[in-house]
C-alpha cells in the first residue's frame, strides 16, 4: 500500500499521544495515513502483549487507520542498530511515504531516541542502489517531528496544528490504552488524561484556537503562500 505519510512511533499509543489529532486532520483531508510502531511497549505494569494489541486495535479503529503494524523490534531495548535501520528502511522503499513523522529527538526515554536516530539513518539507506533491500529506492521528502517526551520540558515547536474538530476523537483513542493511562493512576490528581487535555488546551492558546498539537523539523519550512498561516 503507498502512503502519503507514515507516523512512526517508538510504542503503541505514542502516535495517538503525539499526534492523533494530526492523522485525524491528514485523513479527513484524503491522505493515506500509517502507523508503523516499531515495538510492542511490553512489558509494562499493567499490560500485556494482548491487552495492548487489543487496545491498539481499538484505537487504530476510532482513528480511522486503514494501514497500522508492528516492525516487532525489542521494547526497553531498541536501538539504532544496522539491522533495525535495514528494516525501516525497507518501509519506506516498498510504502513510499512522502512525509515521515518521528518523536522529538530529545527524550528522557532512550527508546524514544533510538527511534528518531532509526528514521534518520532509513530515510538515507530507503535512496541506496545496489542493494539487497527489496522495494524501488526511494527518498522521504520531509521529516517533522512530534512531542511524546518524558522529559519536564517545554517545547520549542517551529508550527502548531489546529486540532480543535478533531480533539475528542484523538482524546477517545488515547483512552483506548486503559492499561498505560488509567490503570495504577485512579488516585492522581490531575489525572494523565486532565493533563493531556490542559496541554492540548495550552498549545491551542498560542495560535487562538480550543486545541493545538506542537511539532518541529530539523530542516527548514517553506510556504508558497503566506495566506495559508493561521
Amino acid at each position: 500500500m503507498k502512503l502519503d505519510i507514515m507516523v512512526v512511533a517508538p510504542h503503541p499509543d505514542d502516535a495517538e499521544l503525539g499526534m492523533g489529532g494530526a492523522i485525524l486532520n491528514l485523513l479527513a483531508a484524503g491522505k493515506k495515513v500509517g502507523v508503523l510502531d516499531l515495538t510492542s511497549g511490553e512489558p509494562t505494569p499493567f499490560g500485556s502483549e494482548e491487552k495492548r494489541a487489543a487496545e491498539t486495535a481499538a484505537a487504530t479503529k476510532i482513528l480511522g487507520l486503514s494501514w497500522r503494524e508492528n516492525l516487532g523490534l525489542p521494547n526497553r531495548s531498541l536501538e539504532a542498530s544496522l539491522e533495525a535501520r535495514k528494516k525501516l528502511a525497507i518501509m519506506f522503499r516498498l510504502h513510499q511515504p512522502e512525509w515521515i513523522f518521528a518523536p522529538y529527538w530529545t527524550d528522557a526515554h532512550p527508546d524514544h531516541t533510538a527511534a528518531t536516530e532509526l528514521v534518520d539513518g532509513a530515510r538515507f539507506w530507503a535512496k541506496l542502489s545496489k542493494t539487497d533491500m527489496p522495494g524501488e529506492r526511494f527518498h522521504p521528502k520531509r521529516i517533522y517531528n512530534y512531542y511524546s517526551v518524558h522529559l519536564k520540558m517545554h517545547a520549542q515547536p517551529k508550527f502548531v496544528l489546529d486540532i480543535s474538530g478533531h480533539w475528542e476523537k484523538k482524546y477517545e483513542s488515547i483512552c483506548c490504552y486503559h492499561s498505560q493511562f488509567v490503570q495504577g493512576r485512579e488516585d492522581a490528581s490531575p489525572s494523565f488524561l486532565e493533563q493531556l487535555r490542559d496541554e492540548a488546551s495550552y498549545w491551542g492558546k498560542t495560535i487562538g484556537v480550543r486545541y493545538g498539537e506542537p511539532f518541529t523539523s530539523r530542516e527548514p519550512l517553506g510556504l508558497k503562500a503566506m495566506s495559508k498561516l493561521i
